[in-house]
């Protein structure tokens, strides 16, 4: 058996664009992964901006780089790391004021309707289709 090699991911993230994910919120994506559905992004949420109801399918990480997010767990300011465990559904996460976000996420997350049914999934897959689609629209 041959061991796969993965090559060193080295990003100026100031180069990267942003693109719109939500009504508020853009993202600069980072890394995607065919392999674990792992994906990871920065997040720029604008003040009053939120993402809704939602459940993680698979377990999440953050660390708030500037601003404040709150939601289930509390309030989270500049600095502050979190986790989000397997199946954790958040009814809102808000953003107050202006906030810059690095995220990963191990799975999709389900967006919901008041009902609980699934609106959306975001996935690595969707992810990136949203980058790719974005990017085609701004060539040409």
């Amino acid at each position: 058996m041959t061991k796969e090699v993965v090559d060193d991911i080295l990003l100026k993230t100031g180069d990267l664009p942003w693109v719109p994910m939500v009504e508020g919120i853009d993202f600069r994506l980072l890394r995607t992964c065919d392999r674990t559905g792992a994906w990871t992004v920065i997040f720029r949420c604008q003040a009053g901006s939120c993402f809704p109801l939602h459940r993680h399918l698979g377990a999440g990480e953050y660390l708030v780089i500037k601003g404040r997010m709150v939601y289930r767990a509390g309030e989270a300011v500049t600095g502050d790391y979190g986790y989000e465990p397997l199946d954790a559904i958040h009814e809102l996460t808000s953003f107050p004021e202006y906030t810059e976000l690095y995220f990963t996420n191990f799975g999709p997350v389900l967006f919901l309707d008041e009902e609980g049914e699934i609106v959306s999934v975001l996935d690595h897959q969707a992810v990136r289709e949203i980058y790719e689609t974005t990017q085609d629209n701004q060539n040409g």
